[in-house]
């Protein structure tokens, strides 16, 4: 099939908004399966994860940006820059919100952005299933309507689905003729090994959630199919910051580690649709997220820290 069918269309859409507010599960959903990283912690994107979804003759090519923040080390300005360097160069923005709560100061700047740029955007109201009167809804779309002349604003549920078919509507309304930038069956333009250790990396934040803050890093260290049969190797290095991060993550016994590593596995398979077999280790770097070499090492691009 020739990806340069001038008939077809596509769109690159931001997908942009504070930390936490369901921007990956928002993208996971309308993909239907899932390629950006879901926890409950904020900032939990660190690296604009581009999903791509394939419809018909249109084709929407989103970038999943980190939660706007006030940046506390060199990595916190590597995530705020990739969301400024999004919102250039695309179609149109999607603004995800949360239901029942007032505009934020970084809400506030994102759309002072859009204005300055005159950048088409859509809003989209996420958790509405958590709603118990429905009239907060009315009187957030009117606040919102205010600040700014929204292309459409579309209440959604990432969590149930409701609203997101009327959402990828909306969306497919700002793609214009040109071709197809992707083959029709991509899902992602991210390499399978950064996809591998966001997979861990959110195990880790869900399992624990209490205990480590997100000075973790996955590094795959080695991914390849075992000669001769359907099986996929992937050896990975899970570094965290301090000795009792350490101690947390392999658990009594090495329980914790066992889990992290059976569901991460678990994951993979899903994904990759064959068996794994995967070897996790765990070492220490201490204060990593401030050593632009450490970062390099990581997979962050170096140029995205400078001031």
């Amino acid at each position: 099939m020739d990806i340069n069918n001038n008939n077809k269309k596509s769109a690159f859409i931001a997908i942009v908004g504070r930390p936490n507010v369901g921007k990956s599960s928002l993208l996971n959903r309308m993909l239907g399966t899932k390629i950006a990283i879901v926890s409950s912690k904020p900032q939990t994107t660190r690296t604009r994860i581009t999903g791509v979804l394939t419809e018909g003759d249109t084709q929407l090519v989103f970038v999943d940006t980190p939660g706007m923040h006030k940046p506390k080390n060199n990595l916190g300005k590597y995530m705020v820059r990739s969301v400024n360097e999004s919102v250039g160069g695309v179609d149109c923005c999607m603004l995800v919100v949360e239901a029942d709560k007032e505009p934020s100061p970084a809400e506030l700047r994102l759309i002072e952005k859009f204005k300055a740029m005159d950048m088409p955007a859509i809003l989209a109201i996420n958790k509405i299933d958590t709603l118990k009167e429905k009239d907060v809804l009315m009187k957030q779309i009117l606040t919102y309507s205010g600040l700014y002349d929204f292309e459409a604003v579309v209440p959604v549920s990432a969590e149930n689905g409701s609203g997101v078919g009327e959402l990828k509507e909306e969306l497919k309304s700002k793609a214009i003729e040109g071709g197809h930038f992707f083959e029709d069956d991509t899902l992602t333009n991210q390499p399978e090994k950064v996809l591998a250790g966001e997979m861990i990396r959110e195990k880790i934040l869900r399992l624990c959630d209490k205990e480590i803050p997100h000075g973790i890093a996955v590094v795959i260290e080695k991914m390849r199919m075992r000669e001769g049969k359907e099986i996929l190797d992937v050896d990975a290095t899970i570094y965290c910051e301090r000795e009792t991060h350490k101690r947390i993550l392999i658990g009594k016994n090495g329980s914790m580690l066992k889990k992290i590593s059976t569901y991460s596995r678990q994951d993979m398979e899903n994904f990759f649709g064959c068996k794994v077999f995967l070897q996790t280790w765990i070492k220490v770097k201490e204060d990593w997220r401030n050593s632009i070499q450490l970062m390099r090492n990581f997979g962050y691009d170096e140029n995205d820290f400078r001031q």
